[in-house]
């Protein structure tokens, strides 16, 4: 008993150690991803701030400012000014090839040049990874001076779909990790006392639950291992009412599905079984459950 204690023991801090490995491991790979990714997308407003800088430079002025860039999502943003200006559709396309391109988290997006005044579009295009993708439109035409607003949207990025992706796909795993757990710490029921591991007796019965057998003036009725179950619970509680709810769980619960006739359909199995003496049979206490009435006569 001793070495098989140790064997459960032993076997129960290996699971939870693993889980615990499992768990560490899974939340350092996602933190760790997520500051790769904080810090691209920290590069990635410099560059814009930049494209704003030299647009000002390209139209003339050298004075004004690029007001603070505003993130409107994770991959989307706007680039406004102090001041008016004016610039070439080419040369804005040119400025976000060139300071994009090596960009982190940058090889495919779309540029909308907006009116302050009625938010119109002005001016857009599409840069994509493979060149050959791009649409760009109207090079040449250079456009009058106003108030314009750059809005520019990245293609979303695969930093933050692979980071809840690991986690995600990792959840399985740890579950059944735990699954597993659960049930090798499960511990079985502490007997009354004066009853073995697998023999009760039920009035001039012996209930063998080892081996799924009623024994009876020496025939033995065999049982169903749903039936064995049942009647094991109700012998380990004699005379006891036992909650329905407690039943469906306990005898249900590692299959994963509870269907309340099933429970009545077993009940009812075991009272014709245990017809062969009126002082013991399985009551219905209303509203609670059921009880196995074990009565002595009395002489």
């Amino acid at each position: 008993m001793s070495d098989s204690s140790n064997l459960l023991s032993g076997k129960r801090k290996y699971l939870l150690g693993l889980i615990v490995i499992s768990s560490i491991t899974v939340i350092c790979a996602a933190f760790g991803m997520s500051g790769s990714g904080n810090f691209d997308f920290a590069t990635r407003e410099v560059l814009l701030r930049r494209i704003g800088h030299d647009l000002l430079l390209q139209s003339g002025d050298s004075t004004s400012r690029v007001l603070p860039v505003k993130k409107i999502t994770e991959d989307e943003y706007l680039i406004s000014f102090e001041n008016e200006l004016t610039f070439r559709p080419d040369s804005l396309v040119n400025t976000t090839r060139r300071l994009l391109a090596k960009a982190p988290l940058t090889s495919d997006y779309i540029v909308n040049v907006l009116n302050c005044g009625n938010s119109n579009v002005v001016y857009e295009y599409a840069i994509s990874k493979n060149k050959k993708d791009d649409i760009i439109t109207c090079i040449g035409r250079t456009q009058p001076r106003a108030c314009y607003l750059i809005n520019i949207k990245f293609k979303r990025t695969g930093i933050i779909t692979v980071k809840n992706g690991y986690l995600l796909s990792s959840l399985p795993f740890l579950a059944f990790v735990g699954f597993i757990f659960l049930r090798s710490v499960k511990r079985p029921k502490a007997l009354p006392d004066g009853q073995s591991n697998n023999m009760f007796t039920l009035g001039p019965a012996l209930f063998d639950a080892s081996n799924r057998k009623l024994i009876i003036n020496g025939n033995a009725i065999d049982l169903t291992g749903t039936e064995n179950r049942v009647l094991l619970i109700f012998a380990l509680s004699p005379n006891e009412t036992i909650a329905r709810s407690r039943l469906q769980k306990e005898i249900w619960e590692d299959e994963g599905v509870i269907v309340g006739r099933s429970l009545d359909m077993f009940i009812s199995k075991l009272r014709k079984k245990l017809d062969f003496d009126p002082n013991i049979k399985i009551v219905v206490i209303r509203g609670k459950g059921y009880k196995l009435e074990i009565t002595t006569d009395v002489v």
